[in-house]
């Protein structure tokens, strides 16, 4: 199951991974570091996206995940076209990493409501919220932490 970068004001589920609050230890500080930085990135990519392409900003439940990396994808090279034709000024971002960035959601027949009901209990779990979190704050640290 994915999840999705968020601030402290989104629910504990699994779904959502947030930021730690305070944290005291080095390797807390640090996943809270790299959490809001990439947060903030993505934030910041699809604003710029949902105010120029309304596609962007309108549901995605009833498209396939190939289909949805193919808006995201037009949608980046548009927008890097819109800035070369206009000349403005590069905006910082990483064009290659751009392209190369869609949502990966999944997508299918719609479940039967047994099962559709397991896979919301299982998103709002908040034990595996905490073991998730607990998880990448361990992966960070062991694989870039020590630099």
């Amino acid at each position: 199951m994915g999840y999705y970068l968020a601030d402290v004001i989104y629910p504990s589920w699994s779904s959502f991974v947030k930021t730690i609050p305070r944290p005291l230890e080095a390797k807390r500080k640090y996943f809270a570091s790299k959490q809001e930085s990439a947060r903030k990135d993505v934030e910041q990519i699809f604003g710029v996206l949902q105010s120029r392409f309304a596609i962007v900003r309108g549901p995605i439940r009833y498209w396939d995940e190939e289909t949805l990396a193919n808006i995201m994808k037009v949608c980046i090279i548009m927008h890097n076209m819109i800035i070369k034709d206009e000349g403005a000024i590069n905006l910082g971002f990483d064009h290659e990493r751009e392209v190369n960035f869609f949502i990966s959601v999944s997508h299918g027949e719609i479940p039967k409501l047994h099962d559709f009901l397991q896979t919301h209990n299982r998103i709002r779990d908040e034990t595996t919220s905490s073991q998730l979190q607990e998880n990448l704050v361990e992966h960070l640290w062991e694989q870039y932490g020590n630099e």
